[in-house]
């Protein structure tokens, strides 16, 4: 699931001054979408590229033919309605001001303060009108994210209000599928760095990686070695997923460690040969031969965690390399290869180790899965690798 940080920048921030800043702090943070009044939508977007989205309605400058607002990517219905409690709420929802405007003028969201079980009622509502629904939850005792996630998260794009790093990570694992989005309403550009953090963490994938027996180590000779240099600095115990078989993927270290014989290039992975499979975001993987330049590689941690990297170059050389084949627990076969030098590390039980001193025995971190794959995507279909 594609996770989304708003961040709220409307009036109630203070003067422009105050939006300004905290807007310019979201979108150093990276935030997806700012929220403001349609009075801002043109002052946003000579800030930097962002999504913006616009309250629009009776009391918010409603841009109207008289008006002379950008028109924002996404319309805001309820603020100065009856979705933030300013007009009550009628007796038959069927004649709502805010969701006649969200079908009259073609709006996009809804924003609904969640003040008692009436409100969460007219949640479920606008949800079926509106591409995207805000909650400002004002007391979460009587109206639980996760009724409003079970009920209406197929049918909109559900946007909860935090205020704080914690409220962000909650609304995110409720009932482990969690909001779609949360709107933050927060001036500490602290406070939004680490949100879009929460946020990032909340999309990677988890692996389960396990260990696989070496049964061979050669010397093969010569074939084009693959280096990706990636636009982050790697920590000590992340690398890459590469190897000769789709099914099988080999732990591969950055290198992060100072040797005697060249520099710690804390960007990079010696990633194996042209031919070899890394993985990719989202569970695809592409030749090593294949990267280049502003693609996305997958960085894993040794305990299976991931996250994103954008390649910076891709650097092919021919270089001696070892043919390093393994058994996973299982009793699959997996092979791939690696250039014969001290610098390349591979993940072992005993640790950190160079490919130049693996030995029949060693363990080394492998992932695998049961899947063929047809220009990198998994399908159900047999094939032989070897």
């Amino acid at each position: 699931m594609t996770r989304s940080v708003w961040l709220k920048a409307d009036d109630s921030v203070g003067d422009w001054d105050a939006r300004r800043e905290r807007i310019t702090a979201g979108l150093e943070a990276g935030v997806d979408v700012v929220l403001v009044d349609a009075a801002d939508v043109d002052r946003v977007r000579e800030l930097g590229q962002v999504t913006v989205a616009a309250f629009v309605g009776d009391d918010v400058h409603v841009m109207d033919s008289d008006d002379d607002y950008g028109e924002p990517d996404i319309r805001v219905v309820g603020k100065g309605g009856e979705g933030d409690g300013t007009v009550d709420l009628p007796s038959d929802f069927s004649g709502s001001a805010d969701l006649t405007t969200l079908r009259r003028d073609s709006a996009d969201a809804a924003y609904v303060r969640i003040l008692n079980q009436e409100y969460e009622t007219f949640t479920q509502e606008t949800a079926t009108e509106a591409d995207h629904t805000i909650v400002i939850g004002e007391d979460w005792q009587i109206i639980p994210l996760e009724n409003l996630i079970a009920r209406v998260g197929d049918e909109t794009e559900l946007i909860t209000g935090v205020q704080t790093v914690e409220e962000a990570r909650t609304a995110f694992e409720t009932l482990e599928l969690g909001a779609d989005a949360v709107l933050l309403d927060s001036d500490d550009a602290g406070t939004i760095r680490d949100v879009v953090a929460v946020r990032d963490e909340s999309e990677r994938e988890q692996l389960d990686l396990e260990r696989a027996t070496v049964t061979a180590v050669e010397e093969i000779g010569s074939a084009d070695r693959v280096c990706v240099d990636t636009g982050s600095m790697l920590d000590h115990d992340e690398g890459m997923l590469v190897g000769s078989m789709s099914r099988g993927l080999f732990f591969v270290h950055g290198e992060t460690a100072e040797s005697p014989y060249v520099a710690s290039r804390p960007f990079r992975v010696n990633a194996g040969a042209v031919h070899a499979y890394a993985r990719t975001p989202g569970g695809d993987t592409k030749y090593l031969s294949e990267l280049g330049s502003g693609d996305e590689i997958q960085i894993a941690s040794t305990d299976g965690s991931t996250r994103e990297a954008v390649v910076g170059r891709v650097k092919i050389e021919k270089r001696p390399m070892f043919r390093v084949e393994t058994e996973t627990e299982s009793g699959d076969r997996i092979e791939t290869l690696l250039q014969n030098a001290e610098t390349i590390k591979v993940a072992t039980d005993s640790g950190r180790k160079p490919v130049t001193e693996l030995d029949t025995g060693d363990e080394l971190l492998v992932y695998s899965e049961d899947t063929a794959r047809h220009f990198g995507e998994e399908i159900d279909e047999s094939i032989i690798e070897k």
